[in-house]
């Protein structure tokens, strides 16, 4: 069964993995206050204007993507994917974790969703 919340996800994760979601967790609610959080396509969604980052958990990685990642800066090479739109980082544990570059992917992501309007909605 899908936990319907994600304190409900988190919980429902083992050990490294709980940690890396919980952390990626109170980095995007810290990085965008008053983001809606809530459990979409059956994982976490972050939403300001639409979907803009989701965490996915993997038997052996942690999957944090964006919606708009291929428009996101990206110095540091951090975003994998080859699709039009969709992003994502793999994590193997909280050592993989760079929060600065973390949080600047999230804030320009909810900056681009500001700008451009829900990324599910096609024109």
């Amino acid at each position: 069964m899908t936990p319907n919340t994600v304190d409900a996800y988190v919980a429902s994760l083992d050990g490294w993995r709980a940690e890396v979601v919980s952390t990626l967790r109170q980095l995007i609610l810290k990085a965008a206050p008053g983001t809606k959080e809530s459990i979409k396509w059956a994982q976490p969604v972050y939403e300001e204007n639409g979907p803009f980052a989701y965490i996915r958990a993997f038997k052996n990685h942690i999957n944090f993507g964006f919606w708009r990642g291929g428009e996101l800066p990206d110095p540091l090479d951090l975003l994998q994917g080859s699709g039009d739109r969709m992003r994502h980082i793999q994590l193997a544990g909280v050592k993989d974790m760079k929060k600065k570059a973390f949080k600047d992917f999230v804030r320009a992501a909810v900056k681009l969703n500001r700008e451009k309007g829900d990324p599910t909605k096609r024109p």
